[in-house]
């Protein structure tokens, strides 16, 4: 089996229900091998980013692909 990657994903949206990405504000990070140092992207990510309410991050887990 293939190791599980994971994926820090977000960007700005257009209101405070985070259904809808601001064109061109799309942002991902990754993969990263463990789940421990996407989460520190992601707390770098949303760091850099607290002042601006309508922004967020979230971690993604790639799900394992068998070998065939």
């Amino acid at each position: 089996m293939h190791g599980t990657h994971y994926w820090v994903v977000g960007g700005e949206f257009r209101s405070l229900n985070f259904h809808q990405l601001v064109h061109g504000t799309a942002q991902v990070q990754g993969p990263f091998p463990t789940r421990k140092e996407a989460e520190t992207a992601w707390r770098d990510l949303s760091e850099k980013n607290r002042h601006r309410c309508n922004v967020r991050f979230s971690i993604v887990e790639e799900p394992r692909k068998a070998m065939v």
